[in-house]
């Protein structure tokens, strides 16, 4: 998508920053600099918009966005590495909750994709739906098969979504471009990344199939688990836009009054909790990643040894080997208080740079970490201290996937609903035990033998060609071939430089003038201004355009 084309959302995404005026963030973020000379022009915000926290305003802002804008700050959330927290709590308050749609349309979209009348899909179905969110809405229904009649729940897409979704992903991916041209820390942020981060996870969440394949893998993960029940999914009536999934019933995590009526045992489903997600993350590396009071349920029927249920499958994570493996051993060397063995770990792991000097790395952990081993365990949140390591570690040039700040949340999440349920929980004491098995288990002398037989008849295939791949390796280094290959490899990305740069450039100066359009017209809709308002407009942007070119330039020379 052009810059010209995406000129009508970034004239409203425009009026909405300046009606709630965020151009204090507009310039802590160093974006968008142009508009900060229109400062003087804007109006007075509302009464109940400046009383609010910038926090509150950029979440009120998201929401009068729509809904996949909620969907983005949710998303972004998550990424407390690059927020600031008033920022992150913030937007960890918005409730993926909108208007549905007509129970209709949901009924077409069923039949469409499943290829058959919806009465003979389920013996009910009811068009009222029982929840509604920005990517899909959920309704009851029931099925027969040779099992019997089976409650159920049907999730459908939203129509039309693929094109908004992909449209703002456009606009996002251009906003990138001036993220990346003029944040004096886009090196380290990587705005790219982050929204090709924010489009894998809504392309993932869009996929009700693969919603089901996720759910399907913890459900097998745990099929003999006392400590988790997964719904079951009903292939036959799921594909890539409709889900269907065993209805399940249950207390919501959050609602305590509710489980102690039930006479649930909330210090064993505590303890149970913390288990789980260890379990999860080092055991199987699959882990439920959006793991929040509204997704978590619990069993009325199980009291004094409870068990979780778990919904809502979108979001999953699952971690590198070797990562998992440093993670773990950071979780023990950080159990000991081992900080040496912390900095050593963040090194040999490639999270940090290996010129970094490990005295110091391991002075800046001691420091993170010396204040909080002065309370009771009790008291310690071991995601706290995580997400404060990782905080200092961005000072060492710090690089670690997404998928370790999604475990980072999730841990955060699971930490929040244990001692919601069981505040004076140890979950240093539960922790420690779990994961010193798991790792005894799984990086122990018998898993690694397990490993090697399992590899071996491929290492045995390979081997006959092998003297053959010395010979031609070193016959090409002789002859110098390595080496011209890589001063290809090295032209070839500095041309893909030049051309990402000239593309900052076009994206740069269609954005600048955009905005600038956008809050000079909102500025002199509400001051009442109806005369010459269009001149001023277009000589505004004429100004802006060649400003931004200039300064463009003068960054490139």
């Amino acid at each position: 998508m052009t810059p010209l084309r995406q000129l009508p959302r970034l004239l409203r995404i425009a009026a909405v920053l300046v009606r709630y005026r965020l151009d204090d963030i507009v310039e802590g973020a160093h974006l968008f600099r142009p508009l900060l000379i229109l400062r003087p022009l804007l109006p007075r915000p509302r009464a109940d918009v400046a009383a609010m926290t910038r926090g509150a305003r950029l979440r009120s802002a998201l929401i009068e966005l729509g809904p996949i804008f909620v969907k983005f700050g949710q998303i972004l959330s998550t990424r407390r590495d690059l927020l600031p927290a008033d920022l992150a709590d913030e937007l960890s308050l918005l409730q993926d909750r909108v208007p549905p749609f007509a129970g209709d349309e949901a009924r077409k979209a069923i039949e469409a994709a499943l290829g058959a009348p919806i009465d003979q899909l389920y013996t009910s179905f009811d068009a009222k739906p029982l929840a509604s969110a920005s990517i899909a809405q959920v309704h009851a229904a029931a099925l027969h098969d040779k099992n019997g009649d089976h409650d159920v729940v049907v999730k459908v897409l939203r129509p039309g979504i693929r094109g908004r979704v992909r449209a703002d992903i456009d606009l996002l991916r251009a906003l990138a471009h001036l993220a990346q041209r003029w944040h004096p820390a886009a090196d380290k942020i990587r705005p790219h990344d982050i929204v090709t981060e924010i489009e894998t996870t809504l392309e993932n969440e869009l996929d009700l199939q693969r919603e089901g394949a996720n759910a399907n893998l913890l459900r097998r993960n745990f099929a003999d688990s006392d400590d988790l029940y997964v719904p079951q999914v009903y292939w036959d009536r799921t594909q890539e836009t409709v889900l269907t999934i065993e209805r399940v019933r249950g207390i919501a995590v959050d609602d305590l009054a509710a489980l102690d009526a039930a006479g649930i045992d909330r210090v064993a489903l505590a303890e149970k909790g913390v288990r789980l997600f260890y379990t999860q993350v080092f055991r199987d590396n699959f882990f439920h990643a959006d793991a929040h009071p509204g997704n978590i349920w619990v069993d009325p029927e199980r009291k004094s040894d409870p068990r979780f249920i778990a919904l809502d499958f979108g979001i999953v994570g699952s971690l590198p080997e070797r990562d998992q493996l440093w993670l773990a051993e950071n979780f023990m060397a950080l159990f000991d208080r081992d900080y040496r063995r912390i900095a050593e770990l963040h090194v040999a792991a490639g999270w940090i740079p290996a010129t970094t000097r490990l005295d110091e790395l391991e002075a800046a952990v001691r420091t993170v970490c010396e204040p909080y081993f002065t309370r009771p365990l009790s008291e310690i949140s071991l995601g706290a201290v995580t997400a404060k390591l990782f905080s200092v570690a961005r000072r060492y040039q710090l690089t670690l996937q997404p998928q370790l700040i999604l475990l980072q949340k999730t841990l955060l999440n699971i930490e929040g609903i244990g001692r919601l349920l069981h505040p004076r929980i140890d979950i240093w004491a539960v922790a420690r035990p779990v994961l010193a098995d798991i790792l005894r288990k799984r990086y122990g002398l018998r898993n690694a033998l397990k490993q090697i037989r399992r590899r071996l008849p491929e290492w045995t295939a390979a081997m006959p060609e092998l003297p053959e791949l010395v010979h031609s390796s070193l016959r090409r280094a002789a002859a110098g071939e390595l080496q011209s290959a890589a001063h290809a490899a090295e032209a070839a990305q500095r041309e893909r430089l030049a051309r990402e740069q000239r593309r900052h450039l076009v994206t740069l100066i269609f954005g600048a003038t955009a905005l600038l359009i956008a809050a000079l017209l909102y500025v002199f809709d509400a001051r009442g201004v109806h005369v010459m308002h269009q001149s001023l407009a277009a000589i505004v942007c004429a100004a802006a355009g060649v400003a931004a070119f200039v300064i463009a330039w003068r960054r490139t020379r």
